[in-house]
């Protein structure tokens, strides 16, 4: 009997890849003030990071390394929580929609790599 195969495929270094390029996107979109254009340099940096730094602990050459990675990743996830909190939108609706959008992600992109750190400990 051949094996049922789940039909969704859960890439988490694809998810954080995108995760980033939104990221940057979303950066592009932003009204040019002081305050944004260092907030959007930070964040540009945390939410590559995350992904850079799960790429790095999927190739770790030991467990210690692959727990620095991810916590690495969950702190950097957390940090573009706190720059996409602070970026100012201005009235773009669309803008504060993908704001919203990004913070859920990332959070669940915290929860993921704090389960990994869990079960990996």
């Amino acid at each position: 009997m051949p094996e049922i195969q789940n039909s969704k495929k859960y890439d988490l270094e694809e998810r954080t890849y995108r995760f980033a390029s939104r990221c940057r996107d979303f950066i592009k979109k932003l009204p040019r003030t002081i305050s944004n254009v260092e907030y959007e340099r930070q964040l540009m940096r945390s939410s590559g990071s995350q992904a850079a730094n799960y790429i790095e602990a999927n190739e770790s050459l030991s467990k210690k390394d692959f727990v620095h990675r991810i916590k690495i990743c969950r702190k950097e996830t957390k940090e573009s929580c706190l720059w996409l909190k602070l970026c100012e939108v201005g009235k773009n609706e669309d803008s504060e929609k993908e704001r919203q959008y990004l913070l859920g992600e990332a959070l669940e992109l915290r929860k993921i790599f704090t389960s990994i750190l869990n079960k990996s400990i």
